[in-house]
């Protein structure tokens, strides 16, 4: 049953990731868009959007660094 949850925590994690990696992409456009069209508003906007998408993946990030670090240490361990 741990298990279980485990693996819908990690796949709701891997959601997680992969929605904010493309709102940085988005943000990426957007950056571009207001460079070619020389809109300094647009280009702020889109570059604090950039920013606090960046934020949101730290701990995204840190979760991600800890579970596979608790993995390799349930690795090392013998099953008795």
């Amino acid at each position: 049953m741990e298990e279980d949850r485990k693996g819908q925590l990690d796949k709701e994690l891997k959601y997680h990731l992969a929605g904010w990696i493309v709102f940085i992409f988005c943000a990426g456009f957007f950056l571009a868009s207001s460079v070619k069209n020389h809109d300094i508003l647009t280009f702020f906007g889109s570059l604090l959007f950039l920013i606090a998408c960046v934020i949101f993946l730290i701990p995204i990030a840190k979760s991600c660094k800890k579970r596979h670090k608790d993995a390799l240490l349930h690795e090392d361990k013998p099953i008795i």
